[in-house]
């Protein structure tokens, strides 16, 4: 399918640099119904119905940003996915100036050696800590990897600790930050209970691919990095008697989504267990579980801005883009958030 199909003019005072405060006051463009209905985040428990089944990522950001040397050069690096308890996946900035052996040096207590390189400017990295010992130095060594277009002047603001982190934070692992559960607050969660919309969790450790454009003109030739997730047995039951009551299954955003129907069955049944997953949902996937989805405004021409056209439909997607941007929806990681219904075949 041709890339440019997704692809639209966003004007750059629409990209949200800060989160709203508090959390759940960001605006929520309601799409379920057929409608385009303007409301804020925290009208979900009046939107969802009793029985429905709310799954969020619980994964963890970990300060995945390290700045150091190789020599005199300075090595900016961002780690995407742990290999092993002291080796990572990394893009680096400036790549070039990388060969495989070379010992990029990001403290006096922590320096890595280059083991491998890849296109895109990824390397492996092999660190002299692991495990415990390897986080320990990552907080403190490392920053929040906030996404590239929010940019901080300075030091890192120490806003972002917690700005970029969700209220379901669990297990550490992620580089990216699930977006869509920063919208949630305790009293937005005790509401949504007390509407009897029920809630689990699974975890998927968020790669910083998330943030890679696509470069080819057919999603055809477009690679996805690699995830791991995990689905508990609870979270697994839960979707089950969801489904056997006839309770809708909620994605608490793009991860959640691609988690659950990457475990999927044939029939919808979500078992559990551990996995990686590539999936790159465009639009003709056929969905097996989830019904509607909580999910940020994406990027031009991004594997997730195709992910929500195969789910609520290509043209209504970019018409619902266009409806944002004239209202003054704030865009990406620390933007406002869409509620969207399924209208693809199960």
């Amino acid at each position: 399918m041709r890339v440019d199909l997704f692809d639209f003019e966003l004007p750059q005072d629409r990209i949200a640099t800060h989160p709203a405060r508090p959390r759940d006051s960001a605006r929520l463009l309601d799409l379920t119904g057929g409608g385009t209905t303007d409301r804020q985040v925290a009208d979900l428990p009046g939107i969802l119905r009793p029985g429905d089944l709310l799954v969020s990522n619980d994964t963890r950001v970990i300060p995945a940003r390290l700045r150091g040397k190789r020599g005199e050069a300075g090595i900016e690096v961002t780690l995407h996915k742990r290999e092993a308890p002291d080796q990572w996946l990394a893009f680096a900035k400036p790549a070039k100036k990388l060969r495989e052996g070379d010992r990029i040096v990001f403290s006096d207590s922590l320096s890595a050696r280059v083991t491998a390189k890849g296109g895109a400017g990824e390397v492996t990295l092999h660190f002299d800590a692991a495990g415990a010992a390897l986080m320990s130095a990552l907080h403190a060594h490392g920053e929040m990897p906030l996404p590239p277009y929010i940019r901080r002047t300075g030091e890192e603001s120490a806003e972002d600790a917690t700005d970029y982190q969700t209220i379901f934070a669990g297990p550490e692992g992620a580089v990216a930050a699930p977006t869509a559960g920063l919208h949630f607050t305790p009293d937005l969660l005790a509401r949504l209970d007390a509407e009897g919309v029920r809630r689990t969790t699974i975890t998927l450790h968020v790669g910083a691919g998330t943030f890679l454009p696509v470069k080819v003109d057919d999603t055809d030739d477009h690679r996805m990095h690699t995830e791991w997730f995990e689905i508990p047995e609870a979270a697994a039951n839960a979707i089950a008697e969801t489904r056997a009551a006839g309770g809708r299954v909620v994605a608490v955003g793009t991860t959640s989504l691609r988690t659950l129907e990457a475990a999927a069955l044939a029939d919808g049944s979500v078992p559990a267990g551990s996995a990686e997953t590539a999936l790159f949902i465009t639009p003709g996937y056929r969905f097996k579980t989830v019904d509607l989805l909580m999910t940020n405004f994406h990027l031009p021409r991004s594997t997730l801005l195709m992910l929500v056209s195969a789910f609520a439909g290509r043209e209504r997607m970019l018409n619902a883009y266009a409806h944002a941007i004239a209202e003054g929806y704030r865009f990406y990681s620390y933007g406002d958030a869409s509620l969207l219904e399924r209208t693809s075949l199960p």
